[in-house]
């Protein structure tokens, strides 16, 4: 299966873990705390049906986050992500750049606006961004249930 194709590097499983342990924490956080992560920050940004994409960001960050700790279907989670973190920096982050609004998404509250502000604001979902852009490159690695997957299929 090419979907489960990887690199046979070890040290995958260390950005694994990272972007991972974000994507699931996040995710977690958008049930447990609805008011501050989850609907009402949905709501704040401006999303129409807020209800809806919150859980259903929520849910798609649980389980991808599992997934990719797994290094089970390590590519397409990370693709999954890779467009969750694109909407996240289009929607939140570019319009701190230009100190406006963006469609019907809400700029919010700073102190300041502007490039540096944005660049402040962005480093977790440019890590993010750039370790599931990584993943889906590489693959889950040598410490990878993808590995584990693959390897079996080529024993038979």
């Amino acid at each position: 299966m090419k979907v489960i194709n990887t690199m046979p590097d070890k040290s995958v499983v260390l950005i694994r873990i990272m972007v991972g342990a974000v994507f699931l924490s996040e995710g977690v956080q958008k049930f447990l705390f609805p008011i501050l992560r989850g609907i009402g920050r949905f709501e704040r940004i401006g999303f129409p049906n807020a209800e809806f994409f919150a859980t259903f960001v929520g849910v798609f960050e649980i389980v991808c986050g599992i997934l990719i700790l797994l290094g089970l279907f390590t590519r397409g989670s990370a693709l999954a992500m890779l467009i969750n973190m694109t909407v996240a920096i289009i929607v939140t982050k570019i319009p701190i750049a230009f100190g406006e609004s963006f469609g019907p998404f809400a700029l919010r509250e700073l102190a300041a606006y502007g490039f540096w502000s944005m660049a402040h604001e962005i480093r977790t979902d440019f890590a993010m961004w750039l370790g599931s852009l990584f993943l889906l490159i590489r693959g889950g690695g040598e410490w990878s249930l993808d590995f584990f997957i693959k390897k079996k299929e080529e024993m038979r």
